[in-house]
């Protein structure tokens, strides 16, 4: 999955929100304004290591799923640069099936759904 196919799938999802808190080089996707994905807009180059660019994805996470598709899956490690609990990087090598990946975003979104008030979720429900 490339940068805009996962930007118009996060964007898909019902009140879903880009943003660009950091400066233009990172896109948070957010729900209720709390954060269930983000990326670099840029592949990501790491100097020490002799490998071409590549995207990462950081997604939140049930604490057990995230163990589990770490299990899963070698492109899966924890979150880079967030809660290793509650995040995980997602590299997009090529190992990943697009429908696993997919399952992986629409995860995120639902744990930031659930973690909202009842309020705030109506209000999206009804928008």
């Amino acid at each position: 999955m490339n940068y805009e196919s996962f930007r118009q799938y996060c964007l898909l999802k019902k009140s879903a929100e880009e943003t660009f808190p950091f400066g233009p080089q990172a896109a948070w996707f957010k729900i209720g304004g709390k954060a269930f994905c983000w990326t670099f807009v840029e592949p990501f180059k790491m100097e020490a290591i002799e490998r071409p660019p590549f995207y990462f994805v950081n997604m939140k996470c049930d604490p057990e799923q995230a163990e589990n598709w770490r299990a899963q899956f070698p492109a899966v490690q924890a979150g880079w640069h967030q809660s290793k609990k509650h995040w995980n990087s997602v590299y997009t090598d090529g190992s990943l099936q697009d429908a696993d990946f997919k399952a992986m975003i629409d995860h995120a979104y639902q744990v930031v759904f659930k973690s909202l008030t009842k309020k705030k979720q109506a209000e999206i429900l009804e928008a």
